[in-house]
């Protein structure tokens, strides 16, 4: 974090102009130029980039994890993202990406698959899992090119 007033109103100004965009206090986004205009990164883009600017993991949690699996739709107003960093919420204007701070535990898997799975298995619940949804999730893990990480993954999932 740098309290460089130069800076701070430099970066403001950009702001102002258009040529970054603030997400929040000391992020700042940089569109990439296409030729119908701005393109601005997906949700998960940002909330990666927030994790790596914190030196922090995170996996994607619920809806957002459903999402990202490909098992809904959906696209949830609230992401959030288990984080082993510093809990917190970042308003993306209409849209609100939210760091819950988890157990050591969740981050111990190797792929960036699994615990995904895991916490779309979760949010669905037991009681509503088919034969449709195992199937996708086989389908989306087979994909996963270290096929020996979800193995290691697979032993510590919870039953």
């Amino acid at each position: 974090m740098h309290n460089d007033p130069v800076v701070t109103r430099t970066l403001s100004r950009l702001a102002k102009s258009g040529f970054v965009i603030r997400i929040s206090q000391g992020v700042y986004l940089y569109p990439k130029q296409t030729e119908f205009g701005s393109k601005l990164p997906t949700v998960y883009e940002v909330a990666k980039t927030i994790a790596k600017k914190d030196k922090s993991d995170i996996i994607p949690s619920g809806m957002t994890a459903l999402n990202e699996l490909g098992l809904s739709t959906q696209i949830p107003m609230k992401a959030i993202y288990l984080t082993n960093g510093t809990p917190r919420t970042i308003k993306l204007g209409k849209r609100t990406i939210v760091f819950k701070h988890s157990v050591p535990k969740m981050f111990s898997y190797k792929s960036k698959t699994f615990p995904m799975v895991v916490l779309a298995l979760k949010e669905i619940g037991e009681e509503n899992i088919t034969e449709e949804i195992i199937s996708s999730l086989k389908e989306v893990l087979s994909k996963e090119k270290k096929q020996d990480l979800i193995r290691h993954d697979y032993n510590l999932a919870p039953q």
